[in-house]
């Protein structure tokens, strides 16, 4: 016979040589790095009806798109295409719009 789970259930655990708290409530797990306050989360609901494998593809994909990739010979590298596209803020009034006319010269 199995015991209800009305209050949280803490066990240290290693996963690759690294130290984690794994803490098991009635709405989800918590998997903590040691020492730490935040780690991740995930609700009964969210593993049984299949959203929490949707969201790791989907942070997966996000963060293989997001990752850097090497510059090519002779390309700008990310910093200097930023500063290409920035224009001048000489002349430009608080709310980014260019004075003109008598106004201007106040």
């Amino acid at each position: 016979m199995t015991t209800k789970l009305e209050a949280p259930l803490k066990r240290e655990l290693s996963v690759s040589g690294n130290a984690y708290t794994l803490t098991i409530t009635p709405e989800g797990l918590t998997l903590v790095p040691k020492g730490r306050r935040k780690g991740f989360s995930l609700s009964w609901q969210d593993l049984v009806s299949g959203d929490a494998a949707l969201a790791t593809a989907l942070n997966a994909s996000l963060l293989h798109a997001s990752s850097p990739r090497p510059a090519q010979a002779g390309e700008a590298s990310p910093r200097e295409k930023s500063k290409k596209g920035q224009r001048s803020s000489a002349g430009a009034t608080e709310h980014g719009r260019r004075r003109s006319g008598a106004s201007a010269k106040r």
